[in-house]
């Protein structure tokens, strides 16, 4: 199983970017999607998350109205689109994967992980 995430970068307060998850060596239809996130000090915080159809996603409350997750199981990958970046959305960037349909929060329910991807938004 692998997940790779790519997309980070440095980007100004304001700006928008768009993050991906190739997902492989397992059944991606099968699997809620999710984003989570860590910034130096702090707990891994969730973001978003999509059911495996795609038809239904979840947002944390610092994120609602600015970033968008979607999927496309054709290409096993998951993305997080990004819009009006904050300085405080600076974090490393881990998709996850959870083999219960149910969407959740809680990191400790989910089974895969990818490696991460950094984000830096400049003020």
């Amino acid at each position: 199983v692998q997940l790779q995430a790519s997309g980070g970068g440095l980007v100004q307060a304001g700006g928008s970017l768009r993050l991906s998850c190739a997902a492989s060596g397992y059944d991606f239809i099968m699997y809620v999607m999710a984003w989570f996130r860590q910034a130096p000090g702090k707990e891994r915080e969730f973001v978003a998350a999509i059911s495996n159809s795609g038809r239904y996603t979840f947002y944390g409350d610092s994120v609602k109205g600015r970033f968008t997750i979607s999927r496309d199981n054709a290409k096993n990958t998951v993305y997080l689109q990004m819009n009006n970046l904050k300085p405080e959305d600076t974090a490393v960037y881990y998709c996850a994967a959870d083999r219960d349909l149910a969407m959740t929060i809680t990191r400790a329910l989910y089974d895969y992980w990818g490696q991460g991807t950094q984000l830096t938004v400049s003020s």
